[in-house]
């Protein structure tokens, strides 16, 4: 479902990705590991287009990104770390607004059971987007995703600044979708999480996937020292 092949990214005088080569099939979680610029944003970003690789190529669903890029990106959604949606609008205005775009008209009721199948309480669903809580937005985003039958979801950073109780809701809604069918992939910087939720986990280190495990092989413990002897 989500493939990058050779994929590349220059800078200049600086490597932000080399030669990177993954594949994530369809019901699969995989989470990339990395310090601050080891280039898990960067192969994010060349999945879904918003920057053109050095060299390589990325596909969505079978199609390269940067030949088909308005129809793969139809088939995919992003949540970055902070969710970009419209403060004055409600939540389910949001989920309107961004389903619509996708070609997709909802009832009130669709909308709803939409929101709360992301875990959005109910009470939250007509108020306006601007008192809600980072965790809050990130359950709209989910909504947005699934109403708008994406094959894909990339996320960045997703549980940054949660708190246990909301990172733990949020872990629960990604594994119920991957067992739809979804292809997820997160970078993140939380090893536990990735842990818990992950089907593999990749390391990268300077724009190079130097290790790719298998989540249920390894214990958090061992997870989180492999990590550190490697970055």
């Amino acid at each position: 479902m989500l493939i990058a092949e050779n994929l590349t990214k220059i800078y200049g005088q600086q490597t932000a990705l080399w030669q990177l080569n993954l594949e994530i099939k369809a019901g699969e979680i995989f989470a990339l590991l990395g310090q601050n610029g080891a280039g898990k944003t960067t192969t994010i970003h060349c999945l879904l287009g918003f920057i053109l690789p050095t060299e390589g190529a990325a596909y969505i669903n079978g199609l390269e990104v940067t030949k088909n890029l308005t129809v793969a990106r139809k088939q995919v959604a992003y949540i970055p770390e902070t969710v970009m949606l419209y403060p004055n609008l409600t939540g389910a205005e949001n989920l309107a607004f961004f389903s619509s775009l996708a070609g997709f008209k909802y009832s009130t009721n669709e909308l709803e059971a939409y929101l709360t199948y992301a875990g959005l309480q109910a009470e939250a669903h007509h108020r306006r987007l601007g008192g809600y809580s980072k965790g809050m937005r990130q359950k709209v985003g989910i909504a947005i995703a699934v109403a708008k039958q994406v094959k894909a979801l990339l996320l960045d950073e997703p549980t940054s600044g949660l708190d246990p109780k909301a990172a733990n809701e949020f872990s629960s809604i990604l594994k119920n979708m991957a067992e739809k069918g979804t292809a997820i992939l997160m970078a993140t910087h939380d090893i536990f999480r990735a842990k818990e939720i992950a089907d593999r986990i990749g390391i990268m280190k300077e724009g190079n996937l130097v290790s790719i495990i298998k989540a249920s092989s390894v214990t958090t413990h061992a997870l989180e020292e492999l990590y550190l002897q490697m970055v």
